[in-house]
């Protein structure tokens, strides 16, 4: 299927390897030039490569961090008008929830709530002139499904949620549509991390805590970073323009719910 947007400029945050990674290669296959963001130069560098050679697109690579005000702004001076913007950022640690101060709170609602209004902020109204924007946000299952130890990132994501819900219904009108994506386990290296520190808690192996977990799931597997993110171009193409306001969840059936 033709998405509809060769030669369209997306700048994709926190994309230098897993899900943010998948998003940006899905989107360089269908020929989007590409703004790529990281925070560890050397694994950004050889992203970068790595697309320019897969894709044959333009790929700047934009070594910041999102939250930061002088990291948003190197972002938009690489693609100062963008035509997609896929908000991604790493989540806070795994933690019980009488453990987080009041800065820690503070920075992770940084981390996913405020940093990715204040891009959308700052994109939105150029899309709205140009009558074509498209906006996801990648969040989380447990937007829907909170899973205690992640308390902070569940809240804060579901606030992005909540918060954009209204304003998307206020652009699609001038074409510009706002949605987002909710992972559920995917086989990444955060996931693998996951696992390790679950064995090392549990004192299982980790041959043993991965079965456990892919049975956990209806599908009885994990899924692919590739397949996220065709969804994600799937929505940044001229095809999803009906489709505003939506949080997808992509989990393999482990939410138990009908809506």
């Amino acid at each position: 299927m033709d998405l509809g947007i060769r030669g369209r400029k997306a700048i994709v945050c926190a994309s230098s390897q897993g899900l943010g990674k998948a998003c940006a290669s899905a989107l360089a296959e269908a020929g989007v030039s590409l703004v790529i963001n990281g925070r560890d130069r050397e694994r950004l560098e050889l992203t970068a490569q790595e697309l320019r050679r897969s894709s044959g697109v333009e790929v700047t690579a934009v070594l910041a961090d999102v939250s930061s005000a002088q990291g948003q702004s190197e972002l938009l001076t690489a693609c100062p008008e963008p035509d997609i913007l896929i908000n991604n950022n790493g989540g806070p640690p795994y933690r019980d929830f009488r453990e987080l101060d009041r800065q820690a709170m503070l920075t992770g609602l940084t981390m996913n709530m405020v940093a990715p209004i204040e891009l959308i902020q700052k994109v939105v109204g150029p899309m709205q002139d140009r009558g074509f924007g498209r906006i996801v946000n990648i969040t989380s299952m447990s937007v829907k499904m909170p899973l205690a130890g992640l308390d902070l990132s569940s809240g804060a994501r579901a606030g992005l949620t909540a918060f954009v819900a209204g304003i998307a219904r206020t652009v699609a009108h001038r074409n510009v549509t706002i949605n987002a994506l909710l992972p559920g386990s995917f086989y990444t290296a955060r996931l693998q991390q996951g696992i390790r520190a679950s064995a090392q808690r549990s004192g299982l192996s980790e041959a043993a805590i991965e079965q456990h977990d892919r049975e956990q799931i209806p599908a009885r597997r994990f899924g692919t970073p590739e397949e996220f993110g065709y969804t994600c171009a799937f929505l940044c193409s001229v095809h999803a323009g009906y489709i505003t306001g939506q949080s997808i969840l992509m989990d393999g059936g482990a939410f138990p719910g009908a809506f």
